[in-house]
């Protein structure tokens, strides 16, 4: 690079997602070589990248110097942008998209993915499982955050959320699917849970405790998760939004009841699979909901025939769902209540 009398050196900083890079380059620098830097650091091209200093956005075009934009010595620039990674998960979205009209014409033809009742010779029931011709239903991307701790334990927590036997029934029978699941940073944004970014490029999720000394409760981020699954057909936290996502959850309940009550002389089975909640801890559940859990409600629940035992303990666990939506849509980053 050609140099005059007037070049200076500026050292100043870029902050990408937590991690903050320090440079220094001549003020007769390019940008676009600034840019091509940043690349390397990030993963972000060029053309996806927003470098904000000053409360503003530089707006000048690749040849101009960097000392001529506005940057300065010790200056501080937050870099915004999608990584090359990212994209390949929305692009998969975006061909989802212009594919949607013929799907919902043949969904009519489509067999619905519902749940097969338990046999009463105690194998397990068969829960219907997606097609691998249908597999486009799905999370595309998983991408923890490299600048938390433990990544690989947070990867590990993204894939199991993503493979989670009852996720994945409700994203086939509704037909959803997402580009990116990534995490929330809690100093970042410590009063969201989760946040769906364009109606399912991105689901964002809080997996990490406030102080990173370890993980949410995996059911609190599973229920984020149906929270966000309902923002790729509602925006708004209105009455179409609530009732879709209650929906989701009994379905989830449903599945997860079914798996169990196919498993009842092979739970330690069952649980393995990862089908969740033990039917004893369900039964509890209904006992307590049932006539505030007295005696009386314990021997309502054993008097009850399988299906009406079911059918209580299902109620109990919605109602408890409920309560607890109520408290994660006042932290979702989605919707007019939320704050991005």
């Amino acid at each position: 690079m050609t140099t005059n009398s007037s070049d200076s050196v500026l050292s100043f900083s870029v902050a990408f997602r937590g991690t903050t890079h320090r440079l220094a380059l001549l003020s007769s620098t390019p940008l676009s070589e600034l840019e091509a830097q940043l690349q390397e650091l990030t993963g972000v091209p060029p053309g996806l990248q927003k470098l904000i200093f000053k409360g503003k956005k530089a707006q000048h075009q690749g040849d101009a110097p960097i000392g001529e934009i506005g940057i300065k010595n010790n200056s501080k620039i937050q870099l915004l942008g999608t990584t090359a990674q990212e994209l390949d998960g929305l692009k998969n979205v975006e061909d989802e998209k212009h594919r949607r009209e013929r799907i919902m014409r043949e969904r009519a033809m489509k067999p619905q993915y519902k749940v097969q009742p338990a046999r009463s010779s105690g194998r397990i029931s068969t829960l219907s499982s997606p097609s691998s011709s249908n597999s486009n239903f799905k999370f595309h991307s998983i991408v923890p955050l490299a600048h938390l701790p433990n990544p690989e334990m947070a990867r590990a927590t993204l894939e199991k959320l993503a493979s989670d036997p009852a996720i994945r029934h409700v994203m086939h029978k509704h037909e959803f699917t997402v580009g990116v699941l990534t995490e929330l940073a809690p100093h970042e944004q410590p009063h969201l849970l989760g946040l769906n970014v364009n109606a399912g490029q991105e689901i964002k999720l809080r997996i990490y405790t406030d102080r990173y000394d370890g993980f949410r409760s995996y059911k609190e981020i599973r229920r984020v998760l149906c929270h966000e699954l309902t923002h790729n057909v509602w925006g708004d936290h209105d009455n179409n939004f609530k009732e879709l996502n209650s929906k989701l959850n009994r379905e989830v309940a449903e599945y997860e009841r079914s798996a169990i009550e196919g498993a009842h002389s092979l739970s330690g089975q069952a649980r393995a699979a990862g089908y969740g909640t033990p039917s004893s801890e369900l039964e509890a559940e209904a006992q307590s909901n049932v006539l505030g859990g007295s005696a009386s409600a314990v021997s309502m629940l054993e008097a009850d025939s399988p299906e009406d035992r079911r059918q209580r303990i299902l109620e109990a666990t919605m109602n408890r769902l409920r309560k607890e939506e109520e408290e994660i849509e006042h932290s979702c980053g989605t919707g007019s209540s939320g704050t991005v």
